[in-house]
């Protein structure tokens, strides 16, 4: 079963599928319930025509917010009646073609006969709960007109564009404004101070969410100077778990480019301290959030065997973590100026379109840009939001869009990312809230998500 507790229409599209199944209403009509169903079916496409102008409202509206979480409560109850109406039909065609069934058999499998005292209780049942949901139901399309809720204002459709494979690479021409940031660092990584130190030299690039701490560590991990100094080079993603084993096992993955059989810390250690004896080693620990001082020092302990020289490159949003692991000074990261922001989002936002397309558009693109705060990240969701269409009525929707407007309480998820996720077709809310269920980094296998996307539909 599947309903996407994250999103709005997207949800009733699943719903309003199954009610219309030919099996189910087949089922339904003998059980003279088929009427009602259809009635069910009628009122929520209704309702899913105005859950675009829903979705936006919410944002800034308690009430339409209340009325959203009620209206997904019913779809579960609904889906709920329907899929225990789909079981019990399954089960009576299995039952009328297996009529030369072994009593054995027939014991485990209702006879759907008029005097069964099972089919008997499953109609009551069932009668009971269709009558309170068409009750539900009715007053919950009732009180979609006490908010003015408009059909079809789900606003401009963008369209999304088949993205090329990436990989380990990165396209310094679309970074803006981190060159002395890069620079600094990459001069204290290959100063004198580095490599006389006994220990390990450990950097912090710390700043808020979406201000480009990862792109800046790959640039810096991907600089010629870098490679050309550092034996090994790894890059491990710590995330909020800071799970010390994993975190050795990836590391002496990456060094030996192999699987790790050893399971225990203390041969995952020994054996990454065999690998790092003397070498220079450059190490990226991105989106740490561990505040322990002991895990940090569990971790590096293997570390103390490896060449002076030897850099340890942290990325993070806390200046306390920042401070438990740094031997040298941290590179704070600021916002980018509004003239950097409108340069990485007309750059990315006007590929490959003609000047006098850009020209129209510029005036547009300069006030989203103000709007991004400084944040990369804002610039490049919104840059690919933008470039899939080039007009300014799509644009204008995006620079007068409320979510903008919200206060700092409400506003925990980027406007940009919530731009973007607003403007996604039906289907595709439907797919981006399914993968809502796995953990954080989890590396997606195409097909295989693709497979559970359609079991799941």
């Amino acid at each position: 079963m599947f309903v996407a507790e994250a999103v709005g229409s997207s949800f009733l599209g699943v719903l309003i599928d199954k009610l219309i199944a030919s099996p189910l209403l087949e089922y339904a009509r003998r059980k003279k319930v088929d009427t009602t169903l259809q009635e069910w079916r009628r009122t929520l496409t209704h309702i899913e025509a105005v859950l675009d102008d829903d979705e936006n409202k919410q944002i800034r509206e308690k009430a339409v917010e209340v009325w959203l979480d009620d209206l997904k409560s019913l779809a579960y109850d609904i889906e709920d009646v329907v899929d225990e109406f789909d079981t019990e039909a399954k089960q009576r065609s299995l039952t009328e073609g297996h009529q030369a069934s072994t009593s054995k058999v027939r014991k485990l499998i209702p006879t759907f006969g008029a005097l069964d005292p099972r089919a008997m209780f499953f109609n009551k049942k069932m009668g009971e709960k269709i009558n309170k949901i068409t009750r539900e139901l009715d007053a919950i399309a009732k009180r979609r007109l006490d908010f003015h809720l408009r059909e079809g204002v789900g606003g401009v459709s963008f369209g999304i564009e088949e993205r090329l494979p990436t990989t380990s690479l990165v396209d310094e021409s679309r970074i803006h404004g981190r060159d002395a940031n890069k620079e600094k660092i990459i001069e204290l990584m290959l100063s004198d101070e580095a490599t006389q130190l006994d220990k390990i030299s450990v950097i912090s690039i710390v700043g808020m969410g979406g201000i480009g701490k990862t792109t800046l560590a790959q640039i810096i991990y991907k600089d010629g100077r870098v490679e050309n100094r550092f034996e090994k080079r790894v890059w491990v993603c710590v995330s909020d778990d800071f799970d010390v084993v994993g975190i050795t096992k990836a590391i002496l993955e990456s060094i030996t480019k192999r699987p790790c059989e050893f399971k225990t810390l203390e041969s995952l250690q020994e054996k990454l301290k065999n690998e790092m004896k003397e070498k220079n080693f450059f190490l990226v620990l991105d989106d740490v959030w561990n505040e322990k001082p002991p895990r940090w020092d569990l971790l590096q302990a293997p570390f103390n065997v490896a060449a002076r020289g030897s850099v340890v490159l942290v990325t993070t949003r806390n200046e306390t973590v920042a401070s438990i692991m740094q031997t040298m000074p941290s590179c704070q990261l600021g916002q980018l100026t509004d003239e950097q922001c409108w340069l990485l989002l007309s750059q990315q936002a006007f590929k490959n379109l003609n000047s006098d397309a850009c020209q129209n558009l510029e005036s547009i693109g300069w006030k989203i840009a103000k709007k991004c705060k400084g944040l990369p990240l804002t610039v490049k969701t919104l840059a690919g939001l933008l470039h899939s269409k080039q007009d300014s009525t799509a644009w204008n929707e995006v620079l007068n869009n409320d979510v903008w407007d919200l206060p700092n309480e409400q506003n925990n998820i980027l406007p940009a990312l919530n731009l973007s996720y607003c403007y996604l077709p039906t289907t595709l809310k439907r797919c981006f809230a399914y993968c809502s269920i796995f953990p954080k980094d989890h590396v997606f296998d195409r097909e295989k998500l693709v497979l559970l996307w359609l079991k799941a539909s």
